[in-house]
């Protein structure tokens, strides 16, 4: 199973529709937030995908959760935007530790548009980094493939 991992689009929800179309292998699609009305007409576009969509720090209005959880494959996956869990400030513990009290196997988190991919203590820690604008070098997304006991993430340049 191959999971796609979005964030911050910020605006850019022609580049979502562009990634989306690429990976047709990906039947579930996240989106970590800033800004959801990006990805919310897309949901409409591709009725044979389903979305996991969380609120980020700039979703004011939105409706969705800033976090939650989903299981796939298998695994137990937290999605957030990942500022309620401090993870500007160079350091994802907060969010590790709550994936591990919640029995996750992996945790998906944007906001500080750097893309990163960690295992702690058997946790996979995903960032996808931004599709709108990185702030460090070009815009990127993630992909998970999911086989078995196996889990194997790659960040994705544009």
């Amino acid at each position: 199973m191959r999971l796609l991992v979005l964030s911050d689009s910020h605006g850019k929800s022609e580049r979502l529709e562009e990634i989306i179309r690429k990976e047709t292998d990906a039947l579930h699609i996240f989106f970590l937030g800033d800004l959801v009305r990006d990805i919310e007409n897309l949901v409409f576009l591709f009725p044979d995908r389903t979305f996991h969509i969380v609120a980020g720090n700039c979703d004011y209005f939105a409706t969705e959760k800033s976090v939650d959880t989903v299981k796939l494959a298998g695994k137990k996956i937290l999605f957030t935007h990942g500022h309620n869990f401090r993870v500007k400030y160079g350091s994802a513990e907060y969010l590790e530790s709550f994936a591990r009290q919640n029995g996750c196997d992996i945790a998906l988190y944007g906001h500080t548009h750097i893309p990163d991919i960690d295992i702690r203590g058997g946790i996979f820690l995903v960032n996808p980094g931004s599709v709108g604008h990185s702030r460090s070098g070009p815009e990127t997304y993630a992909v998970i493939d999911i086989t078995g006991d196996k889990i194997i993430p790659k960040t994705i340049k544009i």
